[in-house]
This record gives C-alpha cells, structure tokens and sequence, in this order.
C-alpha cells in the first residue's frame, strides 16, 4: 500500500474555516480571543483529513498569507484575522500609514462607491499595504478593482484601524469619502 502525502491546501482551507467561521464543525470552542487547543484540533481534523502535529506545524509555517498562530508555549492556535464570529484576537490600535488599499470584483464596485466598505460577513474590512497585494485580493473574486483608501485622514477623523500579524490592516468600516478608486 502507498501512503499518499496529505493535501496541505485543503486541510489548510479546512483550518480556515473551523478557526474563522465554524468550530462547530469538528466539536471544538474557541475561547474570547479566538484560540483552540491544539490537541483538539488535530483530533477534530483527524476524522475527515490525515493530520498530526508535524503536518499542522508545516501549515502554520508555510501559509503564505500567514494565516495562522500558535500560542507562546504552543499549546494554542487562531486564525490572526478574517472571522465571522465573535472573537477578540487583541490587536492594539495602531497608527495606519497615509494610503492602504483594498481589492474587490468589479461586480461589487458600484455598491461600494455608494456605502463605502462594509465587513459584511467578517467583523472587519480587510486593507492591504500596497496595490500589488489588493490587486492579488482582488482577483481571486473576478475582474479586480482597486481602491486607495485615505488612511491617515480616516485615522485624524477618528477612526480605529489595527495591524493583524500577518500584516493584513483592519478596520471596522470605510466610508465612500475615503475612497478614490485606482485600477478597474
């Protein structure tokens, strides 16, 4: 019999969504801050993926959007960002630069010159520090539209952002004002 190496990918995707959005899924809870406890985890992934310590490690460290954290003494881990529900993941407030960028689908463009950015299913609008990264953002949901976000004045007017840590900006909302769009 061939042991066949495991679809990091998918498990990875299969992480996502029991630490952002479902941890009903496999019986676990996330604690206040959005941690799981490792070990139930791995058990809970274990019915339906091949998984072990060793493959979650290798996840975590090759995740090229850095989605994931384990906690100081590895006994934790959390989605740093993106979740559907109720989670403090403790990112202080952070001073953001002068512009970030959000990408989106040309099919969403119109909606969001009229509201602004919206969350809608996440608790935050996602931004990225540069408009290579939003553009990447933007394709995976259709033809991408790029939009310069005026950070700074968002800031002096009072608005809170945070850095997650994989560098992905937060923020709660953005109003249209703020918006100039770049690239369609």
């Amino acid at each position: 019999m061939r042991e066949t190496t495991p679809d990091l990918t998918r498990i990875s995707k299969y992480i996502s969504l029991i630490l952002r959005h479902k941890p009903e899924v496999i019986g676990i809870q996330l604690d206040a801050h959005g941690w799981a406890d490792v070990n139930a985890l791995l058990a809970g992934i274990s019915r339906k993926y091949p998984i072990n310590r060793d493959i979650l490690e290798e996840i975590v460290r090759s995740d090229e959007k850095q989605r994931y954290s384990f906690s100081e003494e590895g006994t934790k881990i959390r989605a740093n960002q993106g979740h559907s529900i109720q989670v403090d993941v403790e990112l202080p407030v952070t001073e953001p630069p002068e512009t970030l960028y959000h990408g989106t689908a040309q099919r969403f463009a119109a909606s969001i010159e009229v509201q602004g950015l919206l969350p809608q299913s996440r608790l935050y609008v996602h931004l990225s520090p540069d408009p290579e990264t939003a553009e990447k953002v933007g394709q995976r949901h259709g033809k991408p539209v790029i939009y310069l976000v005026d950070a700074g004045q968002m800031h002096r007017d009072g608005y809170c952002f945070y850095l997650s840590a994989n560098g992905v900006w937060l923020t709660k909302v953005v109003p249209a004002t703020y918006l100039k769009r770049l690239k369609e």
